[in-house]
This record gives C-alpha cells, structure tokens and sequence, in this order.
C-alpha cells in the first residue's frame, strides 16, 4: 500500500472525542480531481476529509486525525449532530454513477487498503460496529454514498461495521427501529432508503425483495446484542 502525504488546507478543532467513522465516495473523474477538492481552500464550500483511498489503492494522507476534517456537513447520527467533530472521514475515489445513473464497483485496490486502514482506525480509537456509517446513512435526505455497491457484508466480514444477512419479524415500529439504530427520521421514507442502501441492498436489484422491515429488525436485535 502506497501513502502519500498530501495536506489539506480545510480543518477546524474538535469538540467532541472520536467516536464514528464515515466512508464516502468523492463523486469525481479522477483521483487528481478528488485531492484539488479535498487539499484546496479556495471554494465558497471548502471541504475535506481525513484520507482519501485512489483508485490504484494509493492512501493519500490529508488531515491529521486530531483535527476536524469537513466531510459530513449537515448530518446526524445516534443523537451527534457535528458529526465532522466526532468522525474520522474517508473519501474513496470514484464517480459514483456512470452516465446512465447505474452505481459503479470499487476497485479491489481501494477496498484493500480501505480494509487495512479501517481496522486500524477502529482498533486506534475504539469505535464501536453501529457507528461505521456511510455519508447517506448520516445525511439520508442529502447523500446516497457510498451508494448500493459498498461492499458493506465484506468489510464486516473483516471485523468492519455491522452486517447480517438474517429476517427477524418487528417489534416495534420502523421508524422507532430506525431511530435505535441511529439515523435521523424527519423524512422517514428517505430514512428506509439510505438503510436499504447499507444493510439491504437487494431492494434496489431484485423486484422480490421486499422484506426491508424484517432485515431492519434483525439489524435493531443486532445494536441491542452489541456492547
């Protein structure tokens, strides 16, 4: 794995301990596009995040981890509301979408050294499964990344975030269930996307599956089981 020290000019103080990590993707035609976004403060919206994954696997090193990157913005998550003060951000490098709309792979280059570097984040700080989220998880009503094809069963595999691929019959509603879990239910329906988009990414590939509200329920016995 190559690491590539690149600074950022846009990062602010914490207020809050480290807690969650955020996974993005950049939404940029390549990785030289992503870092002047990431590295540049000459935008009326600066933004960054910690580290940025290339395509080819490269780790490019931008904000040191004691300081507030800008990568969440507007966003909630189990009742945190500065999120960018509370996360470690990463950004992988892709367009996200091809031209017709469809969610594009990762490469197995960026999920490597995205697996290498999660799991030493995690172990570094001590962040619990539930608060390894996606920018749409934080921002339901704003950001669909890092979109239907994460591979989010893999990384858990690997000791990364939460997965099943279990059905539990609901206990209580699904926004109450929603709200456990820890996103923000204002716009509910937008809520149950982006968990669709997370933990049951069958809804947006198979017409028959439609069974969202019991992998919903099986990931809420799954954070009420967690330490």
């Amino acid at each position: 794995m190559k690491i590539v020290e690149k600074k950022s000019l846009n990062f602010s103080e914490r207020q809050l301990p480290i807690s969650m990590l955020v996974l993005h993707y950049t939404e940029t035609a390549t990785d030289e596009d992503a870092l002047k976004i990431l590295t540049n403060a000459n935008s009326s919206h600066p933004v960054s995040s910690h580290y940025l994954i290339g395509t080819d696997g490269t780790l490019y090193r931008l904000v040191d981890e004691e300081k507030r990157a800008w990568h969440a913005g507007l966003s909630f998550w189990r009742g945190i509301t500065d999120v960018n003060s509370a996360s470690i951000g990463i950004e992988i490098s892709s367009k996200g979408r091809d031209k017709d709309g469809n969610a594009i792979p990762f490469s197995d280059n960026a999920i490597a050294t995205l697996k290498i570097l999660s799991k030493d984040i995690i172990r570094r700080h001590k962040i619990k499964p539930i608060n390894i989220v996606g920018h749409s998880d934080i921002a339901p009503t704003r950001k669909i990344d890092p979109g239907e094809l994460f591979p989010w069963k893999e990384l858990s595999q690997n000791g990364i975030g939460l997965w099943t691929d279990k059905f539990s019959p609901p206990t209580r509603t699904a926004e109450k269930m929603l709200e456990e879990i820890g996103y923000d239910t204002t716009d509910l329906p937008a809520a149950l996307q982006s968990f669709q988009r997370h933990f049951y990414p069958e809804a947006f590939f198979d017409e028959k599956a439609d069974h969202t509200i019991n992998r919903l329920a099986a990931i809420h016995n799954l954070i009420k089981e967690s330490p």
